[in-house]
């Protein structure tokens, strides 16, 4: 009786991780940026899903101000999502982009340990500046879809959770054309892209 007990509960145990697991896929692969120093910060995402719409996330995305530089320097979000902008440098900093798409938006100066935020509402590639440190630059993407990785210096990425089925993949990066397949995922799936000036 004991051991037909256990019998049952791991039967009931393995289809619970089945059926969690049932249908969810990954998609992974390398992204090579030619002609650039590395591969990285290219944004690999999956585009709009007809009859699909994704709620904005409650908590609030960052990007800090350190040792001048915008870090991350490329951040993906999702439509709706508010982005938190810090500063832990020692000297003011101010954020801007004059990208429509973004609200073209001036956030103003502030010092070390401020916070400054902006929701980003609209699909858009929005370029961050600073007009106290013009050399500072960086990028919010925001996507249709909450399925999106950026890539590391050599070029990987990994898009997890992603249901089975066919979708249209797009890479965007900040110096290079954009590059889109149509990519049929199932399981643990893997594409790769080339993006060409």
């Amino acid at each position: 009786m004991e051991g037909a007990m256990m019998i049952r509960a791991s039967s009931a145990v393995a289809c619970l991780i089945l059926a969690g697991g049932a249908g969810a896929g990954s998609l992974a692969g390398t992204v090579t940026a030619t002609g650039q120093r590395d591969s990285a910060d290219a944004v690999v995402y999956v585009d709009a899903i007809a009859g699909k719409t994704f709620p904005a996330p409650s908590a609030h995305a960052v990007v800090d101000q350190v040792k001048m530089a915008f870090v991350p320097r490329v951040l993906p979000v999702l439509v709706g999502t508010s982005v938190d902008f810090n500063n832990s440098d020692n000297v003011n900093h101010n954020v801007f982009t004059t990208d429509k798409c973004a609200g073209a938006f001036n956030l103003g100066s502030w010092g070390r340990g401020g916070t400054k935020s902006h929701v980003f509402d609209k699909p858009c590639f929005a370029a961050l500046l600073c007009n106290i440190h013009p050399e500072m630059e960086g990028f919010v993407a925001v996507l249709p879809t909450p399925y999106f990785a950026v890539t590391d210096k050599q070029g990987a990425y990994e898009i997890k959770d992603l249901p089975d089925g066919s979708y249209t993949v797009k890479v965007w990066h900040p110096r290079l054309k954009e590059a889109m397949k149509k990519v049929s995922v199932k399981d643990a799936t893997r594409e790769d892209f080339k993006l060409e000036k």
